[in-house]
């Protein structure tokens, strides 16, 4: 059995000998040249591939001969150019773009604007037949030295990177530089609010280099006040009033002077939001609690009803005014009017409670005198002097206690009051305490003398609050 599968193995390998023979006659010989060619064309023809795909990635190849033109790598780019001299004068341009929110809580404002700096680099110098410049992205950006310019007092910042970083930089053949970026930050503003919402506001954005003193870095405007330009920009309450840039040093105890770029703008409030939402409904306040001086005296619901809701209608305008503004130490103009107008609703509460008091005191006055026996005192509390509870026998008043009511003597009297006669002596003039006393004892006429004075006052009020703070 071994013998027959030994020798079934050779008969294969006997047919299969010939077919070997004419793939490669010479198995120990190299291969041929055909061969070897037919081989390396396909890695020769993706090597054409690869190099065409290099060339497409045309940024990455000009990147690279833009690093070789401007010799960055011969220059060491962490120091300022002309290290060691006199200071490099770096100018600032700037556009703003728009004012996107005033903030009176946090005592803020954001700002976007177009900053653009120029300054002088003879280490980027480059030979040009046609004195043209170049203009790059960010990338280059990150490997030359330009100027630390910061924003004083900002509290946060970006710059913007859709669809990518809003930076550009311009080269020129001589080594001038212009360098541009699109931000927006959000900065303190230092506002004064005695005089709100009649206020205007002075802010300022200031920009200065962060570690270059005066001696290494002078920062100034490249066009003088021609330097700052604007969008046309409207705010919901404010007015911008004015533009213009200014500039100034600043000490630190430590580092030395420092260059300082002022973007200053001034900023008027819009009246009319004000008008509507707190001064016209405080004044229509005001003006219902001066009803109750034309309500009956007796009808004590109503009037307390009435002073109360105008007091708690006055407390809830001053809080909603309250929570929209910062918490400051001073007066501000509108807590004056509000506080002012609110004193004058809660003293026609207080000049109800006065004629309510004195009514019920000039009654039991007038029990007393007449010395009424078996009358019940609690009655009279309801009453003012002038109607009586039909329980009361008025027939045991005498005539003349009767006359003397001013309510009855009002009505039942016809006669007219005659003129004194010629050679009679006129009646003094009241006292101050007299005619208190006399008020006191009609207390009727308190109603009568607060439907003038009232709005009188008032109205002095307004006068000498418009004409002070408008």
């Amino acid at each position: 059995m071994k013998l027959v599968l030994l020798t079934l193995r050779l008969l294969c390998l006997a047919c299969l000998w010939p077919v070997t023979l004419l793939n490669n006659p010479y198995p120990n010989r190299k291969k041929s040249k055909d061969v070897y060619l037919a081989e390396h064309g396909k890695n020769r023809f993706r090597g054409r591939i690869d190099y065409k795909l290099k060339r497409k990635d045309s940024t990455k190849s000009l990147l690279i001969k833009t690093e070789k033109l401007l010799r960055i790598e011969d220059h060491d780019f962490a120091m300022r150019p002309g290290f060691g001299g006199s200071a490099i004068p770096v100018g600032i341009d700037v556009q703003v773009e728009s004012i996107d929110s005033i903030s009176e809580v946090n005592m803020d404002f954001t700002m976007t604007l177009y900053l653009r700096h120029y300054w002088k680099d003879e280490r980027l110098a480059f030979p040009s037949s046609n004195n043209l410049s170049r203009t790059f992205d960010g990338r280059l950006v990150k490997k030359i030295w330009k100027p630390d310019v910061f924003f004083v007092h900002s509290k946060r910042s970006f710059i913007h990177d859709t669809t990518m970083e809003n930076i550009m930089l311009r080269v020129y053949p001589d080594g001038n530089i212009l360098y541009s970026v699109r931000i927006t930050v959000t900065s303190l503003c230092s506002m004064d609010f005695s005089r709100f919402p009649l206020d205007s506001q002075n802010c300022s954005l200031e920009l200065e280099s962060y570690a270059y003193a005066e001696s290494d870095l002078m920062l100034y405007w490249k066009n003088g006040n021609d330097s700052l330009r604007t969008d046309e920009i409207a705010l919901s309450q404010y007015f911008i009033e004015e533009f213009h840039p200014s500039h100034g040093l600043a000490l630190y105890s430590s580092t030395g002077w420092y260059n300082r770029l002022y973007i200053n703008f001034i900023l008027r409030r819009h009246i009319f939001f004000f008008m509507l939402q707190t001064y016209f409904p405080t004044m229509l306040m005001v003006v219902l609690s001066w009803v109750s001086f034309w309500i009956d005296r007796r009808a004590v619901p109503a009037r307390v009803s009435l002073g109360i809701t105008t007091v708690l209608t006055m407390s809830t305008i001053i809080t909603g005014v309250s929570a929209s503004m910062p918490q400051v130490s001073y007066v501000k103009a509108v807590d004056i009017y509000l506080w002012t107008s609110f004193l004058f609703v809660f003293l026609s509460v207080i000049e109800y409670a006065a004629v309510n008091y004195f009514t019920t005191k000039e009654e039991m006055k007038k029990l007393k005198q007449l010395k009424l026996s078996g009358y019940d005192a609690s009655q009279a509390m309801a009453f003012d002097g002038c109607f009586h509870d039909q329980d009361i026998e008025l027939s045991t008043f005498p005539l003349s206690d009767l006359n003397t009511d001013p309510c009855v003597s009002s009505k039942n009297s016809t006669t007219p009051d005659l003129p004194p006669v010629l050679g009679t002596r006129l009646r003094r003039r009241r006292s101050i305490r007299q005619s208190v006393n006399h008020i006191m004892s009609n207390s009727y006429k308190i109603d009568s003398y607060s439907r003038i004075f009232f709005p009188l006052a008032y109205f002095l009020f307004n006068i000498i609050y418009w004409s002070i703070y408008s």
